[in-house]
């Protein structure tokens, strides 16, 4: 599905006025979004120093101040001066008419450039005690958890519907093959020897599950009539000692 681009005209009337970028703290940003658009928000107050550098104060207005009187914001800023020597910065506007608009002349969109930022600053508070307070009361609801733990008295336990398939077949296994117990050594002698009778070549899990012994137990038992083959092609098996070794020779025709 395409996406339709809407174009519209970007009015540069006001392309070569220069305008200040400026970052405000929240508090004071928070408070201009509920104010009315009737009253004064601020004084802006601009000096040259001596050594001709911009002395730049900002005062809240009362109306702004008395907007909430649960929170004390500081009243008294200074301005940090930045330049933009290396960056080109504008500032634009973007006017978006009523969706439900009954004008005869349906309205466009308008996108306008207000400005472009010859200057930044930063509007910082001074430290004085009702910033501190401020801080203060920031860094306590900071520190409030935003998620608590809650104890649930009304529970309802609910039961697996069956048992997991792999814990029913391996306690089944269990019961089948039971608990491996020593058996007397002379019968797990009759018992590896009988299998030595068919193949010459046994690993310890091989004779572990022929014999149903410990292994631990029948490695003792090994250990006294095998030898353990550490080289290919055997390699990690056991092979009866010559002197148990009663092959049958192949018979000559």
């Amino acid at each position: 599905m395409a996406t339709q681009i809407q174009e519209a005209e970007l009015d540069c009337t006001n392309a070569a006025r220069g305008v200040w970028l400026v970052k405000v703290p929240k508090y004071i940003s928070q408070r201009w979004d509920k104010a009315p658009g009737n009253i004064e928000v601020g004084k802006l107050r601009i000096a040259r120093t001596p050594a001709r550098k911009l002395d730049v104060s900002f005062s809240l207005s009362e109306a702004v101040m008395a907007m909430e009187k649960s929170e004390t914001i500081p009243k008294d800023h200074k301005f940090v001066i930045s330049n933009v020597n290396n960056q080109t910065l504008g500032v634009f506007s973007q006017t978006v008419p009523p969706a439900n608009s009954n004008a005869v002349v349906p309205e466009t969109e308008k996108l306008t450039m207000e400005g472009k930022v010859i200057q930044r600053a930063e509007c910082r508070p001074i430290g004085n005690e009702t910033y501190m307070r401020l801080k203060l009361e920031g860094f306590r609801k900071s520190a409030v958890p935003t998620r608590m733990a809650k104890r649930l008295d009304d529970v309802v336990h609910v039961k697996p519907v069956a048992n997991h398939r792999y814990n029913m077949e391996f306690v089944q296994r269990k019961k089948s093959e039971g608990k491996k117990v020593r058996d007397d050594k002379d019968k797990v002698l009759n018992v590896l020897f009988a299998a030595f009778e068919k193949h010459q070549y046994y690993n310890i899990r091989d004779l572990a599950t022929i014999s149903r012994q410990p292994v631990t137990y029948l490695k003792e038992i090994l250990n006294e009539v095998c030898n353990y083959n550490l080289k290919n092609p055997h390699r990690n098996m056991y092979e009866l000692k010559p002197e148990y070794r009663h092959y049958k020779e192949d018979e000559k025709e």
